[in-house]
């Protein structure tokens, strides 16, 4: 920012005066939003000053400007550090002001989506403002998520995720049209949530240690069916045969509905699913459950073990969270994650969650980054290692 020196001393104070009065509604408009023209009633090469006021008002344009022009500049930049002072309020207060658009990178109906209507409709309610689901599905959710990374950073966008659209993705899709770590603002997790190892009936396994013993025993002959190469069941099984070092044959479905029924039927031996899917099978006596793929037992199932505590350090879980545009403003970041802790700290919210295999998590933006970060450190190495490639 330049400052521009008048002749008159009287007319560069009433500028200074009329701009502190007009300063606040200006920034309460998110000033300045554009370039800025600064108008100079004079032609170019005037004096700085006149001669009339001596030591005090300066020279004729060949010595330096006077003591009153010194304290003419520093009230000017005093007013507008006091103005940067006020723009984060003003920000927070005024959001939001329309509709928020919230992408679901997946179909609806299905059990992301059901998260994510459940969260918009209770944010709908704090913020005053109607949130609209976009779902926009399709490519592994590369089509939603790259939408919510090109949106405007106003904090009316926002995008929900999960591993496979920024953890997983960016191993199996080496010209992936997004950044997940540059392109978002994490904004905070919303849950994490068990997958429930289930087998046949007929398979001769009844725990993770008699599973590993009969793999163990019969390398490649065990088969496991999943929702798709790179979906988060066949990333979790995968992981365990890594961890346990067992050989088994990775059977690939479009979707995990077809997968779930075959293994009822008996043409695969294994799946790592949702509970949600997989227990109504399991209470039925049509599959039998092995253990949950979280680092510790589940509040929902307690009764059945983590494959942690047979395969030490093994976790593999999906979880949901959400995202806004990089640059969005920190006090809208910051107001959108206070509000959706609120949400996640509601009894029936939790309730829900529980009931589906998921714990509410509800951490910082940062956090959230450095989970992000993690994870995709943790995918990248599992990719490579088990050799996995997208359909």
């Amino acid at each position: 920012m330049s400052f521009v020196t008048y002749g008159s001393g009287r007319l560069a104070i009433a500028i200074v005066l009329s701009a502190s009065l007009w300063a606040a509604p200006l920034v309460a408009q998110t000033y300045p939003s554009k370039p800025i023209r600064f108008i100079v009633p004079f032609p170019p090469g005037g004096c700085p000053g006149s001669r009339r006021g001596g030591w005090c008002w300066g020279g004729d344009g060949t010595v330096t400007p006077g003591l009153w022009h010194l304290v003419q500049r520093w009230l000017a930049i005093a007013i507008v550090l006091m103005a940067s002072q006020w723009t984060p309020p003003v920000v927070a207060q005024n959001y939001p002001s329309k509709p928020i658009r919230f992408i679901v990178p997946f179909p609806p109906g299905g059990g992301t989506d059901t998260v994510a209507r459940v969260i918009s409709q209770r944010l709908a309610e704090r913020l005053g403002q109607q949130v609209v689901i976009d779902n926009r599905g399709g490519a592994n959710a590369i089509i939603g998520t790259e939408m919510g990374a090109k949106a405007a950073p106003d904090g009316y966008t926002l995008t929900f995720t999960l591993p496979a659209a920024v953890a997983v993705n960016p191993s199996l899709y080496p010209k992936l049209p997004y950044a997940p770590l540059r392109d978002f603002a994490p904004v905070t997790q919303l849950n994490t949530i068990a997958l429930l190892l289930v087998a046949h009936p007929g398979v001769q396994a009844n725990s993770i240690r008699e599973l590993i013993a009969l793999a163990t025993a019969k390398p490649g002959q065990l088969t496991f069916a999943s929702s798709g190469n790179g979906s988060a069941a066949h990333l979790a099984m995968e992981l365990f045969k890594l961890m346990a070092g067992v050989d088994m044959v990775h059977i690939p479905y479009k979707g995990g509905g077809p997968a779930l029924n075959d293994i009822v039927g008996g043409q695969v031996q294994l799946m790592s699913g949702p509970m949600i899917s997989a227990l109504p099978f399991v209470k039925a006596g049509r599959l039998k459950a092995l253990a949950v793929t979280t680092d510790k037992r589940i509040a929902g199932l307690p009764e059945v073990p983590a494959i942690a505590e047979t395969v030490r350090g093994y976790e593999s879980s999906i979880w949901h969270g959400v995202l806004a545009p990089a640059g969005t403003p920190r006090p809208i970041v910051m107001r959108l994650h206070d509000e959706i802790v609120k949400i996640l700290m509601v009894p029936e919210v939790k309730e829900r969650f529980a009931r589906e295999g998921a714990e509410t998590v509800g951490n910082t933006p940062e956090q959230f980054s450095a989970f992000i970060k993690s994870e995709t450190a943790k995918y990248a190495k599992l990719i490579k290692a088990a050799g996995i490639r997208a359909d």
